[in-house]
């Protein structure tokens, strides 16, 4: 008796399959909006009012001179002008020109 012997079966290879990919769903295309200007007519208005009142400060500052030039008059050089009004209309100038600067526009937002 011939006893049969077991041989290994050559068994195909499962593979999995593989899995479908998601659709992308379709892009919507933006609007492109036109750009806003950065300032308006409006603020540079008030940038030169800030220029104005600043320059006015610098030569109310730069004052006026001695008549003689060999005395040294102090009602001239610390007058209440130079020390006081002038350095005051500069600050208030630069206060105008940070306004100006901040100041939004009154734009209308359509859609």
């Amino acid at each position: 008796m011939t006893m049969a012997v077991n041989k290994p079966v050559n068994k195909p290879e499962i593979k999995p399959m593989p899995m479908p990919r998601p659709i992308p769903a379709p892009v919507k295309k933006k609007e492109l909006k036109p750009l806003t200007p950065l300032f308006t007519k409006e603020n540079y208005m008030w940038m030169a009012i800030g220029a104005v009142i600043v320059a006015l400060g610098m030569i109310l500052m730069s004052g006026g001179k001695n008549q003689d030039p060999n005395t040294f008059d102090t009602k001239v050089v610390y007058s209440t002008t130079r020390i006081t009004v002038a350095p005051i209309l500069i600050v208030l100038g630069l206060l105008v020109e940070i306004y100006a600067l901040f100041k939004k526009s009154k734009a209308v937002v359509t859609e």
